[in-house]
């Protein structure tokens, strides 16, 4: 069993389970669409909540959980150039070119499922 859980709210959980498992080798563990699916790539378990799930509910200042903001988590690759060219030979979006700085280099990607990384 995966070691690190991450949630993310998502607008579209079955876009959300497709994208992480055809283009980033994650398995699905449930689909309980359109509320819920969580998928796992080594010890990483992405629980995708959709609007309906428990974790859409409203706070208790009415406030309502929605995907956004600039949380992410990093997939590590050798080779980050041939990834993304990979992955947008797939049809997939970024929005900037490959950055590089002192933690290494890095690109953030256009979800289909409402988180904008």
């Amino acid at each position: 069993m995966a070691r690190f859980n991450v949630r993310y709210m998502v607008n579209d959980v079955d876009a959300a389970v497709a994208f992480y498992t055809m283009h980033f080798g994650f398995k699905l563990l449930s689909n309980a669409a359109p509320a819920f699916a969580d998928v796992v790539l080594g010890d990483l378990r992405l629980l995708l909540s959709g609007p309906t799930s428990s974790a859409g509910r409203p706070m208790p200042d009415g406030r309502q959980p929605v995907p956004g903001g600039w949380n992410r988590f990093q997939l590590v690759v050798d080779d980050i150039a041939g990834e993304v060219a990979r992955l947008r030979a797939a049809g997939l979006r970024f929005r900037n070119a490959i950055v590089s700085g002192p933690g290494g280099s890095q690109n953030f990607d256009r979800r289909p499922f409402g988180q904008p990384h």
